[in-house]
């Protein structure tokens, strides 16, 4: 239980909150559960710090009516601490931290590989050559139904583009 405290006490929630990607429900939830903790522990403290024991003779010396108080003093005596079996919580609460870190291990697998895939796109970005070196043939290659739809406008006799005129207007001076 102790070495669950530490850990606890060591973990930088402002670091998860901005490198994990967390929505926004998910950080208001850990927020309210950081707080709910503090408040627990708050009061834990302040009930702790309070003295535990009774004492009866001041009771019997101010008050008129001594069977209250041996009455109060024989209830205490019969009083028995009431234990709760908190393992199904407990076990509750084992499998939800390990489905988090389950969750939290996928997550972290999933940005490994797109962020993979980004730098792949980048490098393919960095290496490629600029657009003005570009040559038809290039073009062509890299997308063969632009070939295919030239080759099928030549061969109606088309030589305009379709939409060319309205979008960049008509240059002919004649």
């Amino acid at each position: 239980m102790a070495s669950k405290a530490a850990a606890v006490a060591a973990v930088d929630f402002t670091r998860i909150y901005s490198t994990l990607g967390l929505g926004k429900d998910t950080i208001a939830a850990l927020q309210a559960f950081r707080k709910r903790h503090g408040d627990a522990q708050r009061i834990q403290s302040q009930y702790g710090s309070q003295p535990t024991t009774i004492d009866l003779a001041h009771y019997r010396s101010v008050l008129k009516n001594k069977a209250i108080v041996d009455e109060a003093e024989k209830l205490l005596k019969e009083f028995k601490v009431v234990t709760y079996d908190v393992t199904t919580h407990i076990k509750a609460i084992e499998t939800f931290e390990a489905k988090a870190v389950e969750n939290a291990k996928a997550t972290a697998a999933q940005i490994d590989v797109e962020l993979k895939e980004l730098q792949a796109t980048l490098a393919n970005i960095e290496e490629a050559r600029p657009f003005e070196d570009l040559t038809v043939e290039d073009v062509g290659n890299a997308h063969p139904r632009i070939l295919e739809a030239v080759e099928t406008m030549v061969k109606k006799g088309k030589w305009t583009v379709p939409g060319y005129k309205e979008k960049f207007g008509d240059l002919s001076l004649m």
